[in-house]
């Protein structure tokens, strides 16, 4: 697992700080961000430090509707998606890529969930993540 690098409660992760620890992974982060404004602009994004990981990570919601956890470490950043037994059985009968299919299938259980997690360190993934935003909005 990489290492979380906002773990300073006193230092608010504006971009220009987010940037500083993503380097290279700046044009993906803006990537992710414009398709979100975009084609979502009623998602929400919020900022909080979490004590019990002692780290701030971005929570982007739809309503009441958790879509994705966003953590920044070093070079990269983090996008974790929570997917219930229920919604991944169902998956079967949407249309969703080979390769998303395949990494859900390779994805870990947590509890009675399904974490899918890309790791965003370059422009591989934009694709999937951008499939994976629209699947959980579609999903319950």
């Amino acid at each position: 697992m990489e290492e979380l690098v906002l773990t300073d409660k006193n230092i608010y992760p504006a971009e220009e700080v987010i940037f500083s620890h993503i380097k290279k992974s700046k044009a993906t982060w803006n990537s992710i961000f414009k398709y979100i404004h975009t084609n979502h602009p009623e998602l929400n994004e919020e900022w909080r430090y979490y004590n019990d990981g002692k780290s701030w990570l971005l929570k982007v919601t739809l309503k009441t509707k958790t879509l994705f956890w966003l953590a920044v470490v070093a070079n990269a950043f983090i996008i974790t998606f929570y997917f219930s037994e229920k919604t991944v059985q169902s998956f079967s009968k949407l249309s969703i890529s080979k390769a998303l299919d395949k990494k859900i299938k390779q994805s870990k259980k947590v509890g009675k969930s399904t974490a899918l997690t890309f790791l965003m360190n370059d422009k591989q993934n934009i694709e999937l993540v951008k499939e994976a935003i629209e699947l959980k909005i579609k999903t319950k």
